[in-house]
């Protein structure tokens, strides 16, 4: 396959942090076939450029940084989520059913009325019921997805036209949930559950679901991402991204991982690692994504003792030596294991599990996902372990000040134990930061400053949460440039030098030295990828 080769050019009276102990006060760059060849002064730069026949830029003093890599993101399952309502932030069920009812009204009456970005606290009186939803949208089916991608609420008309009659038993940790009665409630627990309703959801067309997830990519874009790491891909995304790049169109660098099932047989697993050497010029699929548990406000995170429900005791596995297996498998065939882990004794027992991989020449560095709530002990195994730690401190964003979220209220006085990025980097262990979008928003300024500031950036007053958590700056932004290109073993991405891929974030000002509420909302002039300005505000 042969792909288009990208222009040539130079960048002058630039701001560089190249995260290298190289070409301190150098103000210009260039850019060839898709990589940083040069790196010096103005006069240096711009006169290379012209011998070369390539267009010069001025950045007009803005701040270049490596460009800005999300280690956990869903853009293409985000293109398909968002294309209903945005319920996040309503405090109540009536103002829900207002927002359904608003946004039903402007459907065709055999549509399906969609939503997204749910959020626990207004279901705490009535409990999470879809019959809540009836009136509002005129008895059509209603499916809405919690703001963290472990929950879905559905009405009686969606299960009915999902083939739903019943509560079915499932052989990982999902559940339709049902009252006393036996009734279906409509609360559907972790993705084995929720799925059943949703792909009875109409789908777009081909051309519409490639789109959508293009113009998904120049949003991440504007907002100074340069690339991430899919952690639910499916062939089908691959197919896409593919045919994006073939097209031209493909703006993002990315590493796909693979979204293993607990249901997936040998055969299954089989059938990924065959195809894990699939790539183009901006992508690669050979990533895996596997769940040890669930989230913490559903009492399905596993955790070292139970919550204050009495939950949180069990693996996302029936048999957790079936997940030593598979992990095993993917291991010996040099891919990169990403493991979804929130509760403290998840992180315990990942670490336990891949600390049994044996070392071999394909072999790679493996990360944990979340690590929300982490024990001393977990801090001690996490020592030395090599393993990477992919955080998003963002999602405290739902805690409130007094504790009394359901986050909070289920761990008690362990929501001390949240987050803690500090400490996991004060182990030696490489962290790196992501949004988990759509569960939070994508935009990495405002990950940034959550990392920072450990609250909500710009609004005074809001509380702060373990103060001694909060990240440098630098951290901050070396946990989405350096440190996750360092993850993957790639030794030319997340620095401005000489070799390195031109992925690069320019900024209206220095995000080092901005403070934490200045960070979230300061201006992206620029957004380069491969060479290419995907984003330009310049």
């Amino acid at each position: 396959m042969t792909f288009p080769t990208p222009t040539g050019f130079a960048l002058i009276d630039a701001h560089l942090i190249t995260n290298t102990p190289h070409h301190a006060g150098a103000t210009a760059l260039l850019v060839e076939h898709g990589r940083i060849t040069t790196v010096g002064d103005d006069s240096e730069i711009e006169a290379l450029a012209l011998a070369a026949g390539y267009p010069v830029r001025n950045a007009g003093g803005a701040t270049v940084t490596p460009g800005l890599f999300d280690s956990h993101t869903h853009p293409h399952w985000a293109a398909d989520v968002t294309r209903g309502v945005d319920l996040g932030g309503l405090g109540t069920v009536a103002d829900l059913q207002a927002a359904v009812a608003a946004y039903a009204a402007t459907l065709p009456d055999d549509a399906w009325v969609l939503g997204w970005n749910l959020e626990f606290e207004p279901f705490e009186a009535t409990g999470v019921r879809g019959d809540l939803f009836d009136d509002a949208v005129a008895g059509r089916p209603f499916a809405a997805m919690f703001y963290d991608l472990h929950s879905g609420l559905a009405n009686a008309a969606a299960l009915t036209a999902a083939g739903v009659t019943a509560a079915p038993v499932f052989e990982d940790m999902s559940e339709i949930v049902v009252d006393a009665s036996g009734a279906l409630t409509g609360e559907l627990r972790e993705p084995s559950a929720y799925q059943l309703v949703f792909n009875a959801v109409p789908a777009r067309s081909h051309e519409a679901e490639r789109d959508a997830l293009r113009d998904m990519f120049r949003t991440l874009a504007a907002a100074g991402l340069t690339g991430g790491a899919i952690m639910d891909g499916k062939p089908r995304t691959v197919d896409l991204i593919e045919e994006l790049e073939q097209r031209g169109e493909l703006d993002h660098r990315l590493v796909v991982h693979h979204w293993h099932a607990v249901t997936d047989d040998d055969a299954a697993v089989a059938r990924v690692i065959a195809a894990k050497d699939r790539r183009g010029r901006l992508w690669e699929s050979d990533g895996i994504k596997l769940f040890s548990d669930g989230v913490i406000d559903t009492g399905t995170a596993w955790l070292h003792q139970p919550d204050t429900c009495g939950d949180g005791v069990h693996a996302f596995w029936p048999d957790w030596n079936r997940y030593r297996e598979v992990v095993r498998a993917y291991h010996d065939a040099g891919m990169i294991i990403a493991t979804h882990a929130v509760g403290d004794f998840a992180v315990n027992r990942v670490l336990d599990a891949y600390a049994e991989l044996p070392a071999h020449a394909a072999a790679r560095v493996h990360s944990i996902e979340h690590l929300e709530v982490l024990a001393d002990e977990d801090l001690e195994k996490l020592t030395g372990s090599g393993v990477t730690a992919s955080m998003q401190p963002l999602h405290m964003q739902w805690r409130e000040g007094d504790d009394s979220d359901n986050w909070a209220v289920r761990l008690g006085e362990r929501a001390a134990t949240g987050y803690r990025v500090r400490d996991v980097l004060n182990t030696g262990t490489r962290v790196t930061l992501g949004s988990d979008w759509p569960v939070a928003h994508y935009d990495p300024r405002i990950g940034m400053a959550w990392a920072r500031g450990r609250s909500t950036p710009g609004v005074a007053g809001a509380p702060v949460f373990e103060p001694g958590q909060r990240l440098t700056g630098e951290e901050a932004l070396l946990a989405y440039t350096l440190w996750p290109a360092l993850a993957r073993g790639h030794e030319d991405r997340g620095i401005i030098a000489p070799g390195a891929l031109a992925d690069l974030t320019l900024w209206s000002g220095d995000p080092v030295a901005a403070s934490a509420d200045e960070l979230a909302t300061l201006p992206i002039a620029a957004t380069i990828v491969d060479g290419r300005f995907v984003h330009d505000a310049l």
